[in-house]
């Protein structure tokens, strides 16, 4: 029987799972306590960053074999969705450490395996992403021995500043391909540059590295294979997006909820006692809860696709992970419409006092404007759209 087509089995897999990570409600709550106020700063999240590893949480997405709790993909993303719904930005860091973890697996030889997973487990280590693939400045020279040297920059390196380790793409100076790595982040010639600073998303530490003869050793160069199920990688990151964006609009919908049931007034020509009485507010609500349930509906269900996929192996086909492709395109639509669209209605719900600063309620719009221009829309409802009149599958992409 696969796992993830039946939720029971799933319920089984979770009475094992459930130990490993330490205290989730209660990191939750510190997360929510002191989120606005990391809004409003900005910067690095040590702390908090701390107690997410204390957690037990680093590790989801490590085997068995290595040490670590072999958690399904549908566990990992609904773990990544309660977090967003308090705090984005942190959710993303640990959904970019799973998706680092995942890099190695697929990309690794047993040795690499073996190495980096059990490392993750032993060191806890917290990963960071310079593998941005239309960033194409940072240049790989071959050395002697089967090594490389690194020279340029990447921007957009979610999870780099504090990490231990990091994955890394650059241009082949000979060949013009891409080389794949690994290497710790404290390596002589890295500088990670704290110059993240948008609107949203503030502390996902995703500044500009740079590179000076940054030395890759033989066994830290990763064969990527190009292969159905090393392309999983791809759809296991736009699943972590999925699940940010499906976080952020049931965060929103909590936020409001709480704020009108304590503060909201009814409207002077309501007819009503009480705000939660209102119809118009009722109708509203109501709204917003289709759009977070829906989204998470489909979350889920590409979730355990990817995990259908996934319990195969490397002997999966192409069409079954176009299928996969599809699913997590369909999910990532709705997710993207509902972060948007429920964060924006909050302000309709709650009211003029809402928008007071302290409150950083309009954090849940901006993380979610930010992270939706991860990539266009329109491409994915294309792609939709093309499998609907016609029956095409999506092609392997960067982002598919």
């Amino acid at each position: 029987m696969n796992e993830s087509r039946h939720p029971e089995a799933l319920q089984t897999r979770q009475a094992d799972f459930a130990p490993v990570v330490r205290d989730l409600a209660g990191l939750l709550a510190a997360l929510h306590a002191s989120a606005a106020q990391r809004d409003r700063d900005g910067g690095h999240a040590a702390q908090e960053k701390q107690w997410i590893a204390d957690a037990g949480l680093l590790t989801l997405a490590v085997p068995r074999e290595f040490g670590g709790p072999g958690a399904r993909w549908p566990e990992i993303y609904e773990t990544i969705r309660k977090i967003a719904r308090v705090d984005s930005a942190l959710a993303h860091l640990l959904g970019f450490t799973c998706l680092q973890v995942v890099s190695v697996n697929v990309w690794g030889n047993p040795e690499q395996r073996a190495r980096y997973l059990s490392g993750t487990v032993e060191g806890r280590w917290w990963w960071g992403n310079a593998v941005n693939p239309l960033d194409t400045r940072l240049v790989a020279r071959a050395t002697s021995d089967g090594g490389y040297r690194l020279d340029g920059q990447k921007g957009f390196c979610s999870g780099t500043r504090g990490s231990h380790m990091m994955t890394v793409s650059a241009q082949d100076a000979a060949t013009g391909k891409a080389v794949f790595a690994v290497v710790p982040t404290t390596r002589e010639g890295i500088t990670v540059h704290e110059d993240w600073n948008p609107i949203g998303q503030r502390q996902t530490d995703s500044g500009s590295v740079s590179f000076v003869r940054v030395l890759v050793e033989p066994h830290e160069v990763l064969e990527r294979a190009d292969t159905p199920y090393a392309s999983l990688r791809t759809l296991i990151s736009q699943q972590v997006l999925t699940n940010l964006f499906v976080g952020i609009a049931q965060g929103a919908l909590e936020e409001a909820r709480a704020y009108v049931t304590q503060h909201g007034k009814p409207w002077i020509t309501s007819d009503v006692d009480k705000a939660t009485d209102d119809p118009y507010l009722i109708q509203r609500f109501g709204e917003m809860r289709l759009q977070a349930v829906s989204a998470e509906a489909l979350a889920a269900r590409a979730a355990y696709a990817l995990e259908d996929a996934w319990q195969q192996g490397p002997a999966f086909d192409a069409e079954t992970r176009a299928h996969v492709a599809l699913a997590t395109s369909e999910a990532k639509i709705v997710a993207h419409r509902a972060a948007l669209d429920v964060s924006e209605k909050l302000f309709d719900a709650c009211g003029a006092r809402a928008t007071h600063a302290p409150l950083a309620l309009d954090r849940f719009w901006r993380n979610a404007r930010v992270h939706t221009l991860h990539d266009p829309l329109d491409y994915r409802v294309r792609d939709v759209g093309r499998y609907a009149l016609s029956g095409t599958l999506p092609e392997v992409s960067l982002y598919t």
